[in-house]
């Protein structure tokens, strides 16, 4: 058994410091174990937020060392524990307490994408026709936890400050799954240019490097809805051809 010190950020929306905490930790432990630990030995008011413990709840959401990753899914090993390991929340949203953050601005912005509009049953019987193909290109946007921490790292979000033009890359990624999905027929090109902004993305691929399911957020969602966008609004041709057809 070794000792390792955790600097971790106590404070509420007022302000706050980063205070030392020194405890055991053993082999296979994750940020989230020693965390808890602490609160439980050393700092019962320590505030942090949890459930599942293994990655699939997307709520310990945390800055560790400075990068955006999940609590229960960094692994001590990983940490160079001969320095204080840094815990902070993430600084994109507003701090309630310690490690807990307001992210309720999320989930309002998910009411403001339009939902699913389903096409008529191809069948009698109320049933569609679907290839696989166009199911598999969602698949991977339906594994999102909601961890939030790709709207952490979005510089629109994070340095910008742009929350009320911008609905960040998770809602991006959302709005892919509805745009590309084979039975949808809404359409939602002119709020994604519009209302939620999506020319703001510079395509950095910040979002995609710290999400914890690996969803190629900007080359398999973000850069194709631009494309839409790019081809409804600026394609020159297009522009010619409804100019001609007087549409």
């Amino acid at each position: 058994m070794a000792q390792a010190t955790f600097r971790i950020w106590r404070g509420d929306s007022s302000g706050g410091k980063f205070q030392d905490y020194t405890t055991d930790v053993e082999e296979g432990m994750v940020v989230l174990d020693a965390v808890l630990k602490i609160q439980a030995e050393q700092a019962n008011d320590l505030s942090t937020r949890w459930n599942c413990k293994c990655g699939r709840c997307g709520s310990c959401s945390a800055e560790i060392n400075g990068n955006p990753k999940l609590m229960c899914m960094t692994r001590l090993n990983s940490l160079p524990l001969e320095k204080p390991v840094m815990v902070e929340p993430m600084r994109t949203f507003p701090p309630i307490k310690d490690l807990v953050t307001d992210v309720s601005w999320n989930f309002r912005v998910k009411k403001t994408i339009q939902k699913f509009k389903p096409r008529k049953p191809d069948f009698e019987d109320g049933t569609w026709h679907m290839v696989q193909k166009d199911v598999n290109r969602i698949q991977e946007f339906r594994k999102c936890i909601e961890c939030f921490l790709c709207q952490d790292v979005c510089h629109v979000l994070r340095e910008h400050k742009k929350f009320d033009e911008f609905i960040g890359p998770r809602f991006l990624v959302h709005t892919a799954a509805l745009e590309m999905h084979p039975m949808d027929t809404a359409d939602r090109t002119k709020d994604l240019k519009d209302k939620h902004n999506v020319g703001y993305c510079n395509i950095t691929t910040c979002c995609r490097k710290v999400c914890p399911e690996e969803i190629t957020i900007t080359e398999n969602a973000i850069i194709p809805l631009k494309e839409r966008v790019v081809d409804e609004y600026y394609d020159p041709l297009r522009k010619l051809v409804m100019k001609i057809i007087g549409s």
